[in-house]
């Protein structure tokens, strides 16, 4: 019988990798990331006119903390070696369907974050979009 229902070898590879590390006890409750999820998002949902930059990338923090609420609960946790890529690699493998989408908003924040031209902006639909999609991920996180 394997650890993990679904992604057992890529579970495998990143924790051989070290991009994920193993824990247990109070550091394997995913309850106070997905707290940390909702007032992230509430956060962002507060800037998506103002500033939709900012917005987007507090939208992508508070999916981020969900899906890491996902891995914690399984005793998984993404290292500095793995950081986010981990963390999106593991949900995709795992659980698909709508975290299928985070790697779209973690490369978007990528750029924001390093950005090519820095000139480029997010319009306040981007922005709305990113806090839709992190909803959809917080909710699902939850619900699993």
């Amino acid at each position: 019988m394997s650890r993990w229902a679904k992604g057992e070898a890529t579970i495998e590879r990143l924790l051989a990798g070290g991009e994920l590390e193993l824990v247990t006890g109070a550091q394997a409750d995913g309850q106070p990331w997905i707290d940390k999820s909702r007032r992230t998002l509430d956060s962002a949902s507060k800037l998506t006119q103002a500033d939709p930059d900012s917005a987007y990338v507090l939208a992508y923090d508070a999916a981020r903390f969900a899906c890491t609420a996902l891995l914690i609960h399984q005793g998984l946790r993404p290292t500095t070696a793995g950081g986010h890529y981990a963390i999106d690699v593991e949900v995709r493998e795992q659980f698909g369907g709508p975290f299928r989408q985070f790697g779209g908003i973690r490369r978007q924040r990528n750029e924001l974050e390093y950005p090519t031209f820095a000139s480029e902006n997010l319009s306040p639909g981007d922005a709305d979009a990113a806090v839709t999609l992190a909803k959809e991920l917080i909710d699902t996180a939850e619900q699993m």
